[in-house]
């Protein structure tokens, strides 16, 4: 899937025009999804010298985009065409409700994952109840 995800409130805490500090499990789960075969676009209202200064710090911390404000790397802006990116989900903390924070991001992109260890502790804790009081 292509992720479109922000910078500022999202794998930063909001300090704009500053970086802010690193939100917990931003560039772990950032990494995870690229690992799992995701393309991610930063998507972020920063542009010139701060949307370079955001750039190099994520790569700092090991993740490089697939796009920059862009669909894809080649895309050349044009100011006739929308910004808008052409993504399956969007990462950001403008979303309805919030950012969730980036252990609930993992755990909604990976469901099954959760789904069966929480399935197989039910049936641990089950047959050891069982056990105990027939």
């Amino acid at each position: 899937m292509k992720i479109a995800v922000d910078f500022d409130g999202t794998i930063v805490e909001n300090k704009y025009p500053k970086i802010g500090k690193t939100k917990l499990f931003a560039f772990e789960t950032l990494s995870e999804l690229q690992k799992h075969g995701h393309l991610l676009i930063l998507w972020t209202y920063r542009s010139g010298e701060k949307l370079d200064e955001a750039v190099n710090f994520c790569r700092d911390n090991g993740i490089e985009f697939y796009a920059v404000n862009k669909n894809y790397p080649e895309e050349k802006f044009n100011e006739n065409i929308s910004r808008k990116i052409a993504a399956d989900i969007f990462i950001d903390d403008r979303n309805i409700g919030g950012f969730p924070g980036w252990s609930e991001v993992w755990k909604i992109m990976n469901p099954g994952i959760y789904k069966t260890k929480h399935q197989n502790a039910g049936k641990t804790w089950y047959s050891i109840l069982k056990r105990i009081f027939g």
